[in-house]
């Protein structure tokens, strides 16, 4: 990467997830998360009809996978299942635009509301979810196994689409 590339801006692309992106996405949650799913996990989610994966790419890079969004559809509620950026495009500014896009598609698969689980200490996630409008709901104490084997409380959030 040359001098000028470190400080052009990226450009971000998402795109629906197809099944030969399963690997990638299990290999970069179990860079995200203490307990990462297994490709077979990964596979069956997106093998389900109501289940709604996304992709990022920075535009001008290679075809790797640079973050993804996993929610799962039932009636008219979501519940964003999991998201995550790659540690070498954190803070690059690639989540606001998967989260958004993200999220209209799962309005146009007809959910009015969505939801997730954080743990109360990702305040970067907390940070971009309070800018996309989501609020408490609730509290589940020692929900997370931590990677140093603590407990975390994860924080329910929600807020309507639409």
């Amino acid at each position: 990467m040359g001098l000028l590339d470190f400080f052009r801006k990226l450009e971000w692309r998402v795109d629906p997830a197809q099944p030969r992106h399963a690997a990638q996405i299990s290999a970069l949650h179990g860079e995200s998360f203490a307990r990462g799913w297994s490709l077979a996990e990964i596979e069956t989610l997106m093998s389900e009809r109501n289940v709604v994966t996304d992709i990022l790419r920075a535009k001008a890079q290679s075809p790797q996978i640079d973050g993804f969004a996993l929610s799962r559809v039932a009636v008219d509620e979501a519940e964003l299942l999991t998201i995550a950026v790659s540690s070498r495009r954190r803070g690059k500014g690639g989540s606001s635009p998967l989260l958004a896009r993200h999220l209209s598609r799962l309005q146009a698969a007809g959910a009015r509301r969505v939801v997730l689980e954080v743990d109360e200490d990702n305040t970067p996630a907390l940070r971009l979810y309070t800018r996309f409008g989501f609020s408490e709901i609730g509290k589940r104490p020692a929900y997370y196994t931590r990677r140093d084997g603590t407990r975390g409380t994860a924080l329910v959030l929600a807020r309507p689409l639409g």
